[in-house]
């Protein structure tokens, strides 16, 4: 890519100029109050399927995203040209949308004394002069690798391998203006093994924010393989209640839900199964998660949140207590609380872990299922029942004995997250969530 195409650092003020000229234009407008969230990314992706070149795209997006308010009436309209007619237009059509809308008493923009303040760099951009023909030289390592690594591997599902550079800022009529670069690295290898008549898939991958940093393409290729072979014989087991380890990949899942469930909006219309639930136990005593928004080098990073507000390290669980919800400002008004500075999410949470990697919670198990990917999406928010199609593993005497598959899991998350036993120390370093693998007392497992 040549240096005028980079989004990067170098592309924050002129991004930050078009959000001061759209705020501008809201007040000229009429407009009382204006936020507005740019964003600018770009990014290659290469695919390769049987040592072929499937694809080599190049993208390059540019959204705004605009919310202005009469009063306690809110309006949004986007674009993604950067015109400054498109943008005075975009402005009007937000503005007409607000005088059709209801007043709302808890629209509105943050309170400004909240705002954002220091704004550190968190070294989140990593620029990685990579090639088409270059990605394309290692996603066909990546897969000759799986090819080689066992005869049972017949087939590929595809070998990617993608870049992106973004940069987002965000503004508002408080004179807020904060923005931010980042790099995000992926690839990912998916093979399929063939034997006695079964045929199994499975996969592997690495992301990093730095290029150079990501996995050797041998290693992905290698453990999608092996991954793959070790699902042939695959078979149900009978129904049972057992313990179900979940390993790190797939852990993560679980505590996204409790954040689902802990989030203000789902609070606020009184549909989470954890309503009403704040300084309740909810975890054993010797479990804790907590956000670290400040990071360095870390993906998940950011010293504001989508209102603008600072980011802070909190704790949500505090040994096995909810101690927080998930707010941002809208949210928090409805409830009568104060903004948790969580708009947009929740960055780098972190869950207690013990001393023991995966192979000790599989002895501590005994017998039960080792569950290494999950169907569907079978939680009901407003009750906390649980159930999904899940692989993985059955395991005697805390060794893996075969595979299974079309087999669910079920249980309700209140039991659940009681019921935690013990959290692994082989933590899940590609994801907002860091969590090992987790060990839950027991649950049912539906069979043959």
């Amino acid at each position: 890519m040549s240096a005028d195409q980079s989004v990067g650092p170098q592309a924050l003020p002129a991004l930050q100029e078009k959000v001061e000229y759209i705020l501008a234009e809201a007040k000229r407008q009429g407009a009382s109050a204006c936020e507005v969230a740019v964003s600018l990314e770009q990014g290659l992706s290469t695919s390769v399927r049987q040592q072929a070149v499937e694809t080599v795209e190049f993208n390059r997006n540019q959204g705004f995203s605009i919310s202005l308010y009469i009063g306690q009436r809110k309006g949004s309209a986007s674009t993604s040209t950067g015109g400054l007619k498109a943008m005075s237009e975009t402005v009007a059509a937000a503005l007409a949308i607000a005088k059709h809308t209801s007043e709302d008493e808890s629209s509105g923009l943050a309170n400004q004394n909240l705002m954002a303040k220091e704004l550190q760099d968190f070294n989140l951009f990593h620029a990685w002069n990579i090639t088409p023909e270059q990605a394309i030289e290692k996603a066909l390592i990546c897969e000759a690798a799986a090819f080689d690594a066992d005869a049972r591997i017949k087939n590929s599902d595809g070998t990617i391998l993608s870049t992106h550079q973004g940069c987002r800022v965000y503004g508002n009529s408080h004179g807020f203006i904060g923005g931010y670069a980042s790099t995000c690295y992926h690839m990912s290898c998916v093979m399929i093994a063939e034997a006695n008549g079964q045929m199994q898939r499975d996969y592997w991958y690495d992301m990093n924010l730095q290029g150079e940093l990501l996995a050797d393409p041998v290693s992905i290729g290698r453990r999608a393989a092996q991954r793959a072979v070790n699902r042939l014989g695959a078979h149900a087991v009978p129904t049972c209640k057992v313990p179900v380890l979940f390993s790190a990949e797939i852990a993560g899942g679980l505590f996204s839900s409790f954040l689902e469930a802990i989030s203000g909006s789902n609070l606020y219309r009184k549909s989470s199964f954890l309503e009403g639930t704040i300084d309740k136990i909810l975890f054993p005593e010797w479990l804790t998660i907590d956000e670290r928004p400040c990071l360095m080098r870390t993906m998940g990073s950011s010293a504001f949140d989508g209102d603008g507000l600072a980011t802070y390290a909190k704790p949500f669980v505090e040994k096995g207590k909810l101690v927080s919800y998930v707010l941002d400002t809208y949210a928090g008004r409805k409830l009568g609380l104060p903004s948790t500075a969580n708009a947009g999410g929740v960055h780098n949470l972190f869950v207690t872990h013990s001393d023991e990697d995966q192979m000790a919670l599989l002895r501590r198990m005994g017998s039960g299922l080792l569950v290494t990917e999950l169907m569907g999406s079978g939680l009901n928010m407003a009750t906390g029942d649980y159930s999904r199609g899940a692989v993985g593993f059955w395991v005697e005497n805390g060794e893996i004995q075969f595979a299974v598959q079309e087999v669910t899991i079920a249980g309700n998350m209140h039991d659940m997250f009681k019921q935690i036993i013990a959290v692994g120390n082989d933590l899940e370093l590609r994801s907002n969530i860091r969590t090992g693998s987790v060990l839950i007392e027991q649950m049912t497992v539906a069979g043959s």
